[in-house]
Order: structure tokens, then C-alpha cells, then sequence
């Protein structure tokens, strides 16, 4: 039997690895999995059936909704936290919210936002971000919560970028496996076929600016509308 080759992670990484893995888990008390972005009723509409429609669903998400305008947000969260600018984050939380296309959806990132930035501010203390978080003192965009953690942590923008991506598309998934007719082994191989992707989305997401903002999702964000008034679901997006 061959031996296998053990290649350690420098010492300094492990910690930032870890840090990323807790802050994005579904274990993070955000209540994700209380959110479905939208997807239960493209289920219900019959956009996502299978397991083929889910992956278009979620790609066209990925490159052209939520998660581009997301990862931009979450590179100018880490920034502003960086250099310490309260009143820029403070601006660019604004901007977040703003970007909300409905009710749920806004309620869907205030929620998770503002219970990430509080769970990250009692567990894992920082003086920067708690001196920045006077600045956030009501609801807070989910990425820019996560943005401006991991910048006040020193974190490496490029890993959080592709970390916060394949949190939302897992989280997607999961919800795919409790409202649609797709299996675990059938959304696993979704997740596997938009890594490359989100790894080019991560990339393309450090050097946006602001102006980079936008998204072409319109059945979607129509349907979050329907779904505050549909008869029966399990998720509150």
C-alpha cells in the first residue's frame, strides 16, 4: 500500500480555516436553514423539479442574482473593517438592505445578519469589531456582517470570499433536499458542479467595486413576493 503524503497547513492558517468553517456552518446560530431564498416556491412553481433544474436554478443565483451582489458586499464589509470605517460599513449596510428586493428576502439577510454579528461579537471577541459594531446598531446585511468580521479578524479576503460562496449554495441545497424531489446524492453532485464557479465568482468579487452592484433574477424575486401568500411552506423566504 502506498504511503500517504501528509502536507501540513502553515500554523497561521489553521486557526482562520477553523474560524471560517465555525462562522459559515449551519451550527452558526444565524437560523439559515429557516430560509430558502426563494426556492420553495420555484418548487412549488415547478422551475426546480429535478435535479438538472436545480442546478440551472441555483447557477443562474450564483452568476446573476444574490450571491454575485453578496460576495461584492462581503469584500467591502472586510475593507471598510480593515481601516476601521464605521461610517462607510455604516453606508454600505444601508446600501445592502436597500438591495432587498421584498419583504422576505430583506428579512432574510437583517435576520441572519444581525444574529451572525452578535453570536461572532460573544464568542469570538475583537476590539475592532466591537469597536465597529456601535455603527451596526440595528438590522445588518448578512455579507456585510461576515465582511466586516473577518476583515476586523484579519482574515484573507480570498478564502472568506469563496467560503461565505459555498455556504449559500450548501444552504440551498439543504432546503432543495426538504422541498424538492432531489436526493442528498443528487444534490451533492450540484454542489460539486457550481464549485468551479463559485471559485471564479470569489475571484472576480475582489477587485468590484460598488458599482459592479446588480442582478437580473426576476422570477425569483417575483416569486419571493408569491411566497408570503403561498398556501403552504416550510421556509420563511
Amino acid at each position: 500500500m502506498p504511503t500517504a503524503i501528509i502536507i501540513p497547513m502553515p500554523p497561521a492558517e489553521v486557526p482562520d480555516a477553523l474560524r471560517l468553517m465555525a462562522w459559515l456552518s449551519p451550527g452558526y446560530p444565524v437560523g439559515s436553514y429557516a430560509y430558502s431564498h426563494g426556492l420553495e416556491w420555484a418548487v412549488e412553481a415547478g422551475d426546480i423539479r429535478d435535479e438538472v433544474s436545480l442546478l440551472d436554478w441555483l447557477g443562474d443565483v450564483c452568476a446573476h442574482g444574490s450571491l454575485r451582489n453578496d460576495l461584492i458586499l462581503v469584500r467591502h464589509g472586510h475593507q471598510a473593517a480593515q481601516i476601521e470605517d464605521g461610517e462607510g460599513l455604516a453606508a454600505l449596510n444601508a446600501l445592502a438592505l436597500a438591495l432587498a428586493p421584498s419583504r422576505e428576502l430583506h428579512l432574510e439577510t437583517s435576520q441572519q445578519g444581525r444574529s451572525f454579528l452578535d453570536a461572532t461579537l460573544g464568542a469570538w471577541p475583537c476590539a475592532t469589531l466591537s469597536a465597529l459594531a456601535p455603527h451596526l446598531p440595528g438590522p445588518v446585511a448578512y455579507p456585510v456582517a461576515v465582511g466586516a468580521s473577518a476583515g476586523a479578524h484579519g482574515l484573507a479576503p480570498g478564502p472568506t470570499l469563496a467560503a461565505y460562496g459555498l455556504a449559500f449554495v450548501q444552504n440551498l441545497v439543504s432546503a432543495a433536499l426538504r422541498a424538492a424531489p432531489v436526493g442528498q446524492a443528487a444534490g451533492t453532485r450540484v454542489i460539486a458542479a457550481l464549485a468551479p464557479r463559485l471559485t471564479r465568482l470569489a475571484a472576480d468579487a475582489e477587485d468590484a467595486s460598488l458599482e459592479a452592484l446588480g442582478a437580473a433574477t426576476f422570477r425569483l424575486d417575483l416569486g419571493s413576493f408569491r411566497h408570503e401568500t403561498q398556501y403552504s411552506r416550510i421556509f420563511r423566504s
